[in-house]
């Protein structure tokens, strides 16, 4: 009986334990992806992305928010060209990465294996709060890209960065430039900011920093 008893409370705090788990939590990293097969329209950011980030990897990484739990509703802090630099429900966010077909891209929750300063990064990141989205993807111009923003907002307390930096990568896989680099640079009349310094999606993704949480956000 005594043995039974234990197994059962054993079995129920593992249960609490996977529960915990499955809990969003302010500071979370949300990252988007599209598998490589994606037939996305070539005049699209998207593409642009995937095709630039894709690395032969199975998921293309496009799109990163700051997640934050406060007063019973989950909230997105991200920099996109429909909002700029912003915070809005979840909901929303859902809506705005619903694919054509009505499904959903892939959705990954990550977080940091050391989160005990994460308000301190919610709080930096509502500073930039307003800023428009960085079309030209260079640093500290006034506008913010979406790994910009958790770059810049996720500080260590000497203010040094917590993710690191990359030379910038627009091209294919194949050495070409896709088309929407090529239009959208060409009609801001600056030159693509290929190997400048910056951040992209899939190598924040892959930061030994961060931990899968294995939380899916679209049965909530």
């Amino acid at each position: 009986m005594k043995t039974q008893v234990t197994s059962i409370l054993l079995a129920l705090a593992l249960l609490a334990t996977g529960c915990a788990r499955q809990e969003l939590r302010s500071g979370d990293l949300l990252f988007v992806a599209l598998p490589m097969d994606y037939e996305a329209d070539t005049a699209s950011m998207s593409s642009g992305i995937t095709a630039a980030t894709g690395g032969g990897e199975a998921l293309n990484y496009i799109h990163t928010a700051i997640i934050e739990v406060a007063d019973g509703s989950t909230w997105i802090i991200d920099a996109t060209i429909k909002h700029g630099v912003d915070r809005y429900p979840l909901d929303t966010f859902l809506t705005d990465f619903t694919l054509k077909d009505g499904s959903y891209p892939v959705f990954e929750v990550l977080r940091l294996k050391d989160g005990k300063d994460a308000q301190r990064y919610l709080s930096k990141a509502k500073t930039f709060i307003g800023e428009p989205y960085d079309v030209y993807f260079l640093p500290d111009n006034g506008a913010m890209y979406c790994t910009e923003l958790v770059y810049e907002s996720y500080l260590n307390p000497d203010g040094s960065h917590v993710f690191g930096t990359v030379p910038m990568n627009f091209k294919a896989p194949d050495g070409t430039m896709p088309p929407y680099w090529e239009k959208l640079f060409g009609a801001l009349g600056v030159p693509i900011p290929q190997g400048v310094s910056g951040t992209n999606p899939q190598d924040m993704h892959a930061s030994p920093l961060l931990k899968k949480t294995g939380i899916s956000i679209t049965d909530r």
